[in-house]
C-alpha cells in the first residue's frame, strides 16, 4: 500500500511538471531507444553481477509461489518491480527532477555543471527512496547510485527519457528472470 501512495505522489508531480512545461522532445520515442535500453540494462545487470561476485554465490530466488494467491504473487514479484516501479521512477527522477534541476542551473552555472549537479541530485534521491523502502548495504547503495547516474547520462545523451525507462525495466526484468529460474531450479 505504501508503494501505491508513493507512485501516486510521484506521478502527480510528473503530471504537474509536464502540464506546465510540455517537454515534447523528452517523450519522443525512436526505435533505437529499445536498443539503448536493452543494452544498458543488460550491461548494468552484468556489472552488478561482477561487483557482487554473483558467480560465487547462490542463485537468486523469488519468494515461493503460493497455491491460492498467484495473482498477488505475480503483481508483487513481476508487475510492480518490473513494469510499474521503473516507469514511475524514471518519469519522476529523470523526466522531472533531472530536467528541472538542469534547467534551473544551466544559465547560471553552464550546461556541464548543471548536468553534473542534476545527475548527482537525481541519483542521490533515487538511492534515498530505495533505502526508505528496503535497507541496502553500502555496496548496494553505491551500485544504485551509479545506476541512477548512468540512467541520467542516458537521458542527457539521447535527449529522451524512454532509453532510461527501458534500461530500468530490463535491469529489473533480468532479476525477475534469474529469480524465477532459481525458483524452478531449487
Amino acid at each position: 500500500m505504501s508503494s501505491l501512495a508513493l507512485w501516486i505522489a510521484l506521478l502527480s508531480a510528473f503530471v504537474l511538471a509536464v502540464v506546465r512545461a510540455r517537454p515534447a522532445a523528452l517523450f519522443t520515442f525512436r526505435t533505437q531507444d529499445v536498443l539503448w535500453g536493452i543494452a544498458v540494462g543488460l550491461g548494468l545487470r552484468l556489472l552488478q553481477g561482477v561487483l557482487t561476485r554473483a558467480n560465487s554465490s547462490e542463485f537468486p530466488q523469488l519468494g515461493p509461489l503460493p497455491e491460492h494467491e498467484s495473482i498477488s504473487w505475480i503483481f508483487s514479484n513481476l508487475v510492480a518491480p518490473v513494469l510499474i516501479g521503473p516507469v514511475v521512477e524514471e518519469l519522476y527522477f529523470r523526466a522531472v527532477l533531472l530536467v528541472v534541476i538542469y534547467q534551473l542551473l544551466r544559465r547560471g552555472s553552464g550546461s556541464l555543471a548543471a548536468a553534473a549537479t542534476a545527475t548527482l541530485v537525481s541519483a542521490g534521491l533515487f538511492v534515498i527512496l530505495h533505502v526508505v523502502f528496503a535497507p541496502l548495504s553500502l555496496l548496494g547503495s553505491v551500485q544504485l547510485f551509479l545506476f541512477g547516474c548512468t540512467l541520467s547520462g542516458l537521458v542527457f545523451l539521447t535527449g529522451r527519457v524512454w532509453p532510461a525507462v527501458l534500461a530500468h525495466v530490463t535491469y529489473n526484468g533480468t532479476f525477475f528472470v534469474l529469480g524465477a529460474l532459481g525458483l524452478v531450479l531449487a
